[in-house]
């Protein structure tokens, strides 16, 4: 241990902790006979998919997919610091030879967390100041509504982060999140790559690099009340390109959860600025001044029924580019999670908070404690009839196509085949194509999008 080393220890040991909250051992940890100061947990999730009828312009018409995640978290209780890490597997067979999957649907073998997390503060009931939790290394994070930052749950990969992280929660429930990171780069990224399920560490580079904060506090606007700030700085270097992303999100929510025989809302809006480019190509050397946004209402009503029913009305709007010289319009998404809002991803994933106007409605309930159901249609439209819709790649950079683009359906089942162990989930969508998704010059003449899909997921 180096002398530099021993002021910092000093530091952390007269710091207030707390006795660190372990997590939960799961039945893995149980049959290891594992000690109670070591959290053990896994998860296998097993998926077969397909679409027919493809919304992208180059991409097979039809394509299928079996896909295998595993995963395995261990953390140890060191007292005033625990440790752990997590270990993604994500591979994907059979996909057709000009598939659209990405990194996205392949990371194999890698440590996405790696970590020591230390306990800041009183945990006390009913003792003054508050609780802080500081993380350090590899990470995943949830932050908000998730649609900017997220660890993917639907998606076959995850978003990860390298760098620190700090929570803090007061006795009175406001919440203060600051963080610095580099992202991490998920590898594979080239085809042959990703054909193969090649075994390639992630990276990240002081050239990347992410941080901001996040503040929640309750009991305003008859609900919670969250305000943020992020900064994303890339650049050029280490042998890849970027598009020298240079963005500041600013953005404000307020929500009150779902509860029966209630009213309940989300809704978000933020704001996006600075300079970006609008490629990644070697010759795009031209810095562009951003100014884009997006925003989410939701207003929905649980029903007293035996199945506790919830309607919901939805709006999501998000800004596109006219391609106009020396701007840039279109809404970047950041590290965000779009399931929840839009429908499945994977093969599938049409719509996205960038260039979209899009009015909703949804229909979820729960026949049994082990099963949910839901129902969702949106109607379409683009935000700029220049840009391309949504993720579809399809465009029309003269605009003469109009702004329509048709309907979504979507629906999902979801059943605990044995509780807290082992979950089947079905599920699809169907992309109704009219005006735009038919008639813009690169629009594939492939009729209606159908997806469909089926998990196994065990929990461990």
């Amino acid at each position: 241990m180096t002398r530099r080393a021993l002021p910092i220890l000093a530091a952390l040991a007269a710091l207030p902790f707390a006795a660190p909250a372990m997590a939960k051992p799961g039945p893995l940890a149980g049959a290891l006979g594992a000690p109670d100061d070591l959290a053990i947990s896994a998860t296998v999730r097993t998926r077969v998919e397909g679409i027919d009828g493809q919304f992208r312009p180059s991409p097979a018409t039809a394509d299928s997919l079996f896909s295998l995640r595993t995963t395995l978290a261990i953390e140890y209780d060191a007292g005033p610091v625990r440790f752990g890490g997590e270990l993604w597997d994500a591979r994907a067979y059979g996909e057709a030879p000009n598939s659209s999957i990405t990194t996205s649907d392949v990371n194999t073998l890698e440590l996405v967390q790696a970590y020591a997390k230390i306990e800041l503060g009183n945990w006390k009931k009913g003792a003054k100041g508050g609780h802080g939790l500081l993380t350090l290394g590899r990470q995943t994070m949830d932050i908000g509504s998730r649609r900017l930052v997220a660890r993917n749950r639907f998606r076959q990969t995850t978003n990860g982060f390298t760098g620190a992280n700090l929570e803090w929660t007061t006795h009175g429930s406001t919440r203060l999140q600051a963080f610095w990171t580099m992202p991490q780069i998920r590898r594979p990224d080239d085809a042959q790559g990703l054909r193969d399920n090649k075994v390639k560490f992630d990276l990240e580079t002081a050239r990347v690099q992410f941080f901001g904060a996040h503040l929640t506090l309750p009991d305003v606007l008859g609900g919670v009340l969250e305000t943020y700030g992020y900064r994303l700085a890339e650049q050029d270097g280490d042998n890849r390109l970027t598009r020298n992303r240079r963005l500041w999100t600013l953005g404000a929510r307020t929500f009150a959860r779902p509860a029966v025989g209630k009213w309940d809302h989300d809704v978000e809006g933020a704001w996006q600025f600075g300079t970006a480019r609008r490629s990644a190509a070697a010759a795009d050397m031209a810095d562009l001044d951003v100014s884009a946004w997006f925003l989410h209402a939701e207003e929905g009503y649980t029903l007293k029924a035996a199945w506790k029913p919830r309607f919901a009305v939805l709006f999501d709007a998000a800004s596109g580019d006219s391609g106009r010289a020396g701007h840039y319009r279109r809404f970047d998404t950041l590290f965000g999670a779009r399931r929840f809002d839009f429908g499945p991803t994977a093969l599938y994933g049409a719509l996205q908070r960038t260039n979209i106007v899009s009015p909703g409605l949804r229909l979820e309930a729960e026949p049994d404690k082990r099963t949910d159901v839901m129902l969702s249609y949106r109607a379409l439209w683009l935000e700029n009839p220049r840009d391309a819709f949504a993720t579809t790649g399809v465009r029309d950079a003269k605009g003469a196509s109009g702004r329509f683009a048709g309907h979504q359906g979507e629906v999902r089942l979801r059943h605990w085949l044995v509780p807290a162990l082992l979950q089947a989930e079905t599920g699809g969508a169907v992309l109704f194509k009219q005006g735009f998704l038919r008639d813009a010059p690169n629009a594939p003449a492939s009729g209606n999008s159908v997806y469909g899909y089926f998990d196994l997921t065990l929990t461990l």
